[in-house]
């Protein structure tokens, strides 16, 4: 492939630059596109929506929704843009994104750095297909200074939920400083406001962080469900450094990604699940790389799966390999919908 032979000279291009030119080489139409095949194995019911797949991509990779519909192409079943604030915001000083190569990891403090709402909003318009079976989520913040940051998130959620098939609110970025209160002490603030402005035919997903402890993230789910909230998207990325990382850059601040997280991820998954079964379903993000590792995110109890850092590390074949990886999964073992894997492994 392509990027394959590509790979070696964007790597040596300062991380956040590398992205940029991906972003325009995506727009020039570089990729070719890549056909769904065993639509009937794959597709897979959220709420009241049927996806054509279970695999999508993560927020933060197409943050101003410049190519979400590119990436439609490569075999996403579903991509989620953003995130999103009212204002424009220019983020967090450079440098701000690290590639910790020898854990297969990076490392962001990017600080919701976006177009804005109205600029964001007419790309959305401009590319939006409503033909295509391929479901568009926005991921949504406040801006940094806000005053009022449950204002921010309804300004963003009346704006844009006609132009999506979900809105994810975001309250667990550990880059924007004190937005993680939402998760605990302030939630029923935020959950009751979105209620009431929340439009019955729209599905909300509330995005939560690995680095909650299990009283609070057990506490946060019940609060998630008493408002109820449509899903889950689990996890964010995390602040939090083990011992076993052996990258240099592994001690720069900011969220962790990539395979150091993908046991903490599946864990809350698991946790999850058994408190919420099948009332709401979950979508898993966190070290996925393979169709191993999505399978393995499926059966802990996730509905739907999404990647960004895999995306990266493994290219823009992903999609398609994890899509064949899991059919071939459930042809061998007799099943005809990837939804009879949900939640196996309990």
């Amino acid at each position: 492939m392509i990027y394959n032979l590509l790979k070696p000279l964007i790597w040596k291009i300062d991380p956040e630059k590398a992205h940029e030119l991906v972003i325009k080489l995506l727009k020039l139409n570089f990729l070719s596109e890549y056909t769904l095949d065993d639509t009937e194995l794959l597709n897979v019911k959220l709420c009241n929506q049927t996806f054509p797949t279970p695999v999508g991509l993560a927020a933060g990779f197409d943050k101003n929704f410049e190519v979400f519909d590119k990436m439609f192409n490569l075999g996403f079943g579903f991509v989620e843009g953003g995130t999103v604030t009212p204002l424009p915001q220019s983020g967090n000083p450079k440098p701000r994104i690290f590639r910790l190569i020898e854990d297969e990891a990076l490392i962001n403090r990017l600080g919701f750095n976006n177009d804005g709402l109205e600029i964001i909003k007419k790309n959305i318009i401009n590319k939006l297909d409503r033909f295509k079976p391929n479901k568009l989520g926005v991921n949504i913040g406040p801006n940094k200074d806000s005053h009022n940051r449950i204002s921010d998130y309804i300004k963003c959620y009346k704006s844009l939920a006609k132009y999506s098939d979900y809105i994810t609110i975001n309250i667990s970025s550990p880059n924007t400083p004190n937005l993680r209160n939402f998760e605990n002490s302030e939630i029923d603030d935020l959950l009751s406001e979105i209620n009431l402005n929340k439009k019955n035919e729209k599905n909300i997903f509330i995005k939560l962080s690995p680095d909650l402890d299990v009283k609070t993230f057990e506490k946060t789910l019940d609060k998630i469900l008493s408002y109820k909230m449509n899903g889950i998207i689990l996890t964010n990325t995390t602040i939090s450094r083990n011992n076993n990382l052996t990258s240099s850059l592994s001690t720069e601040e900011g969220g962790l990604s990539g395979k150091p997280l993908t046991r903490t991820s599946l864990e809350r998954i698991s946790l999850a699940y058994k408190l919420v079964g099948s009332d709401i379903p979950i979508i898993g993000v966190g070290g996925i790389f393979n169709s191993n590792d999505a399978i393995d995110k499926i059966k802990a109890g996730a509905s739907a799966i999404q990647i960004y850092t895999g995306l990266i590390y493994k290219g823009p074949g992903i999609a398609r390999d994890i899509n064949k990886g899991i059919s071939e999964y459930l042809k061998r073992n007799g099943m005809t919908n990837v939804m009879q894997l949900i939640g196996t492994s309990h």
